[in-house]
């Protein structure tokens, strides 16, 4: 029964054209830091379940333009299963900071991204949404929900919701630990069943180096189980970023 509804699953996928959260996502923060520049690098890999097994990865360079906008671009590519690395698309990523850091119960922000595939049959696809984060002592609660959907694409598609999560305990600086989670809903306006959703939630680790001045590295990681049919059963993402 499991298997039946593990195929199923993956069929209403393929017919919906649905845009799962790739295995590098990650998840946004709020905050802007102004004149901050960063090359940052993502990985992912998931196995098992609904999903055949895939790597992906990028390479990006970010840049604090103003105290409420960072900016950056990303190559990306894109390994399935058996096959050598190869190029995937360009992304263009915006986040935009709302309100003060701390003068609110809630910090907002907002991201948008731009991607083009190098298919050019998938057209653009086009993320957006809010950004929100909240703190208590030393834990720190972020949510998001994500709207994802391909423009002047081949095959035509609906605006699909995805959610993601995150919330961790500041130990140190350089060592802080939590949990991740990751989603994919549906149309926005006409979720999916529960068998047809894609939920993977699991632990995380997080930190800053400094290195004098403003260079840094930071990093993050989470090893994530699928917890729906639709699902990828292992997930495993990391992220590091040199700032400058």
């Amino acid at each position: 029964m499991k298997k039946f509804a593990t195929l199923a699953a993956a069929g209403t996928l393929l017919v919906c054209n649905i845009a799962l959260a790739g295995p590098a996502d990650y998840v946004y923060t709020p905050a802007v830091e102004y004149g901050e520049k960063e090359i940052d690098f993502k990985y992912g890999n998931w196995k098992g379940g609904a999903t055949d097994p895939l790597t992906d990865s990028s390479i990006g360079f970010g840049y604090g333009a103003t105290p409420w906008w960072f900016t950056e671009f990303y190559l990306k590519f894109h390994k399935p299963n058996g096959e050598s690395p190869k190029y995937d698309a360009v992304e263009w990523e915006n986040k935009f900071q709302l309100t003060e850091t701390g003068k609110y119960p809630v910090d907002v922000g907002f991201i948008l991204e731009v991607e083009r595939p190098g298919d050019h049959a998938e057209g653009w696809e086009v993320r957006y949404g809010p950004l929100f984060q909240t703190e208590f002592g030393q834990f720190q609660l972020n949510g998001n929900m994500i709207m994802a959907r391909n423009y002047q694409a081949e095959t035509s598609s609906a605006p699909v919701m995805q959610y993601q999560w995150q919330a961790k305990y500041r130990w140190t600086e350089a060592f802080e630990f939590g949990l991740q989670g990751f989603g994919t809903l549906g149309k926005w306006d006409h979720w999916d069943s529960a068998d047809a959703q894609s939920h993977q939630v699991g632990p995380a680790i997080f930190g800053k180096i400094p290195l004098g001045g403003r260079e840094a590295i930071k990093y993050n990681a989470a090893w994530l189980v699928g917890t729906s049919a639709a699902a990828p059963d292992r997930n495993f993402r990391l992220q590091v970023e040199y700032e400058f």
